[in-house]
């Protein structure tokens, strides 16, 4: 997406050229997968691919908003009068809800203005798209309206329109990978403590590889609130004699000597994979920073057996492409990330393979599944940003 056609698109829906340009990026999360609400720890990083937002203000209370992604939904229209939540309002809740959220803390938006959004993550691939129209609207929203508010601010304002607006349990994970993202770092979160710290994401001659399944997810239509509520029955049951108040708090040991107090098999499961893959993700961050590339791999490794069995979250479409990455020369390791239930999955892949391993997975998995997979190189990159005013272009 360059930006001259990003502002040619922008003048054909709404006969004026835009003011300003801004972009958001999408993330990957490198692991640490259904931690993030469980108190655990994070390791995400934006990526190069995400949204592209051309505006304007306008001299009224009106909004528009057109999506390139969603042409069927046409020009959307509201008043910053009435920013509740509407159903039909589709995939404009989002940015919506971050007006509506920012306003509940007080900060006045007094005027309207013209959006013309254009993405280039894939569709439904859980690249986190929520999160980087949520950014892309809070990083508008304070640099055009002078907003006192942080990072950190705007990143809590997305994870409140998920979970108060839209009614998505999901943690903060996505919108602190997008809102927070530096070029060729990764950040390891603390989610319970929301303490973090960068580490430059040095993996010698592998490179990460996306691999889109282009089976589309939707997220409040999976099983991730039920994953989420069988998470806290199962927290619930420890505390009967535990002093803790999340999963992230318990090591491996100190969850096997107590699980008996679960007394089922299913929560125990689903535990399981939270306080392992807490330990794992601070293990993955450790091997890092010591250039101990072949522990990160298997960590990685690891993190997708526990959320196909204990948790349950991948499907057949994301086991193909990761059992068949492992199986390719020059893997470090690979698994699925997001939600599950189709998505997108990772892969740490030697350069000098990475075409034979698309050519090989991609038609495995054509065979086994009946539809082609998607392949993308990631590249870690800023969070969100102004990029030029329009005038320059």
């Amino acid at each position: 997406m360059d930006f001259a056609s990003l502002t040619t698109e922008y003048q054909h829906h709404f006969n004026a050229s835009p003011q300003r340009l801004f972009f958001s990026p999408g993330r990957i999360n490198l692991i640490g997968e259904y931690t993030d609400f469980n108190g655990g720890h994070v390791f995400p990083a934006a990526i190069s691919l995400g949204t592209y937002g051309a505006f304007t203000p306008r001299p009224d209370r009106t909004v528009r908003m057109y999506s390139a992604n969603i042409p069927a939904a046409g020009m959307v229209t509201f008043s910053l009068d009435d920013l509740s939540y509407q159903q039909t309002a589709g995939w404009t809740n989002y940015p919506k809800g971050m007006l509506y959220e920012l306003a509940q803390q007080g900060h006045s938006i007094e005027t309207g203005f013209d959006l013309y959004v254009h993405g280039n993550l894939p569709d439904g691939a859980g690249l986190s798209s929520s999160a980087s129209i949520e950014m892309l609207m809070g990083v508008i929203l304070k640099n055009v309206y002078n907003l006192d508010v942080t990072q950190l601010d705007l990143v809590k304002a997305g994870q409140l329109v998920e979970n108060d607006y839209i009614g998505l349990n999901s943690g903060i994970m996505d919108q602190f990978a997008v809102g927070m993202g530096r070029q060729n770092q990764a950040v390891l979160l603390d989610t319970n403590t929301m303490a973090y710290q960068y580490a430059p994401v040095d993996l010698g001659d592998y490179v990460v590889v996306i691999m889109n399944t282009q089976k589309r997810r939707e997220l409040t239509d999976s099983k991730y609130n039920e994953r989420r509520q069988q998470c806290e029955e199962a927290l619930r049951r420890l505390q009967a004699k535990l002093s803790i108040t999340s999963l992230g708090e318990l090591s491996e040991q100190q969850f096997d000597e107590s699980a008996y107090l679960i007394n089922d098999e299913v929560l125990i499961k689903r535990a399981r994979h939270a306080v392992f893959e807490n330990q794992r993700t601070m293990r993955a961050f450790a091997a890092l920073q010591n250039h101990d590339l072949a522990t990160f791999g298997h960590l990685v490794n690891a993190s997708h057996v526990s959320l196909h069995y204990d948790f349950a979250v991948s499907g057949t479409e994301l086991d193909t492409l990761v059992e068949t990455a492992w199986k390719q020369p020059g893997v470090l390791g690979a698994r699925m990330i997001g939600a599950g239930f189709g998505g997108c999955a990772i892969a740490l892949v030697q350069q000098d393979h990475v075409a034979d391993f698309e050519t090989v997975v991609g038609e495995q998995y054509a065979a086994k599944i009946g539809h082609p997979a998607e392949f993308y190189l990631a590249e870690i990159a800023d969070g969100p940003r102004e990029v030029q005013k329009s005038a320059l272009i």
